[in-house]
């Protein structure tokens, strides 16, 4: 239902005038593709979002700029939270444009309304310095290396208040893989914008052909001098293969065994050196185990009710880091005596269950 339709109804709509209004601001008079829904979500239309809307920016590149309606309250109050409206933000996008390009690609469509779907289903939000592994290509029928999202204030659209709270505007960005593992072991804020200040990421547009920003030897030296220099702000990775087990024998005493995925392996061998040598614990969680790593003198091990807790001296810590590379492998640490660390290979699957990748 656009807000058109809506407003024949009750001629109300206080949060979607106000998001209009900030477009107005930087886009005057430009009519932009709209784009809403036919069938509500609360009546069982498959959308969450209200419509999506896509404006024509021309500088620094030529690109779409897609604005969301409906992650946060359009029409009437209804949370009872007063300081935010729904859930406080709407999505933007900026992706490049293609020449004589009339009309943005409905991909790019579908991926908003699908992070709608995801925010409505489980409740979780979205907030600057976020990230998403989509574990696939962003646009499935593209080449195209991008397999994750970042997020980010837009530039152009600072927090605003409505009748019905604050709203923010955060940017989605496609992310390579190799971007995304130094977020994880830097910040997600600070990759983006050493990557717009280089020139490399032009108001953080999404170009699907574009390349790593690490194949930019300076940009990812600097990276890497930023993440030596302030730790990884990641204290938290889920990951789908996680599991460990305390043993016991009779001769050798207790010895625990951790178990990872070769996908993870990479990520946490340069997230565990940001977090525990700059004296901040990491924890990795899945389904079902739960692992968290802190900084101490001496190495040891509690095994909690939620999990298990190992206390890493700065030996363990730097070795653990080494070995741990994506593949397939069995590994006892020196600087650890009693612990085990086996690396089992991931297999990657499509939406429809399908194994497109193995790593390890």
């Amino acid at each position: 239902m656009s807000r058109e339709e809506h407003e024949l109804e009750d001629n109300q709509a206080p949060g979607w005038d106000a998001i209009d209004a900030q477009m107005e601001r930087i886009y005057g008079d430009q009519e932009p593709k709209h784009y809403g829904t036919l069938i509500p979500y609360m009546l069982g239309g498959q959308d969450p979002l209200n419509g999506i809307s896509a404006y024509v920016q021309n500088e620094p590149v030529s690109h779409w700029h897609f604005v969301t309606y409906g992650f946060s309250e359009l029409y009437e109050k209804e949370s009872e939270d007063t300081e935010y409206s729904g859930y406080g933000f709407e999505l933007t996008f900026r992706l490049l444009k293609e020449q004589n390009e009339s009309e943005p690609p409905a991909w790019a469509l579908n991926l908003l309304q699908n992070l709608g779907r995801y925010v409505f289903g489980s409740g979780n939000i979205f907030r600057s310095g976020d990230y998403m592994d989509a574990n696939s290509p962003i646009a499935l029928e593209h080449d195209t290396q991008l397999t994750a999202l970042a997020f980010i204030d837009d530039p152009d659209l600072p927090e605003i208040t409505t009748p019905n709270g604050k709203v923010s505007f955060l940017q989605m960005v496609g992310i390579t893989r190799d971007e995304l593992e130094a977020m994880q072991a830097w910040n997600t804020i600070g990759v983006l914008r050493e990557a717009s200040e280089s020139g490399r990421l032009p108001l953080y547009v999404t170009d699907l052909s574009r390349p790593s920003l690490l194949s930019d030897s300076q940009l990812c030296e600097k990276i890497r001098l930023c993440a030596a220099r302030d730790g990884s702000s990641t204290g938290f990775l889920f990951v789908d293969q996680l599991e460990w087990e305390e043993r016991k024998g009779l001769l050798r005493g207790v010895s625990y065994h951790l178990s990872l995925g070769a996908k993870q392996a990479s990520v946490i061998s340069q997230v565990l050196p940001g977090r525990l040598l700059k004296g901040n614990p990491l924890t990795l969680s899945s389904s079902g185990n739960r692992v968290t790593f802190y900084p101490g003198g001496d190495s040891d091990v509690t095994v909690q009710d939620s999990g298990i807790d190992l206390t890493l001296s700065k030996d363990a810590v730097q070795e653990l880091a080494d070995r741990l590379e994506p593949v397939a492998q069995e590994f006892k640490l020196n600087a650890f005596r009693g612990l085990t660390v086996k690396i089992v290979r991931t297999e990657i699957t499509d939406q429809d269950g399908q194994v497109v990748e193995t790593i390890g």
